[in-house]
């Protein structure tokens, strides 16, 4: 099928939303976007006219737990039989269970990886494309492959069970929290020893397994501004906690687990806190009771 059989709509006009539509709009697609901001807001009813939608609103961890209730408030203003798919990072099993309450709507998940700052590169450029759906049916997967076909081509690109494709996002981000956290430690231990951090921090990221990724341990950014440590940002904070929440949930007898995911997400907050980095977005998902301790 060529780009003019496909009218492609898009819910959610932030960073990842905004950025994969414009992708689209630049590629010849005919594009509907709906946001409850202006100039958006009026979109709502030509999204049932969309043969495939892109859902891209928040999916918050708060105080309270994982929250996809705004995914699934959006997923009816498809029309019936039509192709829903959801970037929002979601729990494993999340996208299931919206899936069985809108049985008329075929509804899958695409893990997204913008990176905040690179969003609009990363859009049009992807290192994969992967579909999670529902069902293994015919049906099902040739949507899928239809979903494949229209994002930006990647060279990596996958079908899989839904619960896969969720989990898949939160497995980066973490270990990428991770990363974070441990290269902060092993920065303080250098630093006590009088060594000269940036000389072992080239020579280890000069290991192919390691790498220059998020090694960096000072950095200007954050919205408490001047030099700030630790993982902040919109994704890798809540991720962390949902995937410890996860754990905690399906594995409630993994208690060496549950400290490991403890500490690094103790460690991590610990940072952002003594820095002044992301203290709102602390907030959001552990509450301010607990970050002012």
């Amino acid at each position: 099928m060529s780009k003019k059989d496909f009218k492609i709509g898009f819910i959610g006009q932030g960073f990842i939303g905004k950025n994969y539509a414009d992708d689209f709009e630049e590629r010849g697609y005919d594009v509907v976007r709906y946001a409850r901001s202006e100039p958006y807001a009026q979109n709502k009813e030509k999204l049932k006219e969309c043969d495939i939608i892109f859902i891209a609103v928040p999916t918050p961890t708060t105080p309270n737990g994982f929250d996809y209730s705004i995914v699934e408030k959006v997923v009816g203003l498809a029309g019936t039989g039509k192709t829903v798919v959801i970037k929002s990072t979601m729990q494993p099993g999340s996208t299931e269970k919206i899936a069985e309450k809108f049985p008329d709507i075929f509804v899958m998940h695409s893990p997204e990886f913008l990176r905040e700052k690179f969003a609009a590169y990363d859009a049009r450029h992807p290192d994969r494309n992967i579909v999670g759906i529902f069902k293994d049916t015919a049906e099902y997967k040739k949507r899928a492959e239809e979903v494949l076909s229209v994002l930006a081509k990647a060279p990596y690109n996958e079908i899989m069970g839904v619960r896969s494709a969720e989990l898949i996002k939160y497995i980066g981000n973490c270990f990428l929290t991770t990363k974070v956290v441990f290269f902060n430690i092993m920065y303080d231990i250098a630093k006590t020893l009088d060594l000269e951090w940036e000389d072992v921090r080239e020579a280890v990221a000069a290991d192919p397994r390691i790498g220059e990724s998020h090694t960096q341990v000072i950095h200007e950014s954050g919205h408490g501004g001047g030099a700030a440590r630790g993982a902040g940002g919109h994704c890798f904070i809540k991720d962390f906690a949902a995937v410890r929440e996860l754990h905690d949930k399906v594995l409630p007898k993994d208690k060496s687990g549950n400290k490991v995911l403890t500490s690094i997400e103790k460690k991590n907050v610990e940072l952002l806190k003594d820095s002044c980095k992301d203290l709102d977005l602390l907030e959001g998902v552990y509450g301010q009771d607990k970050i002012k301790k």
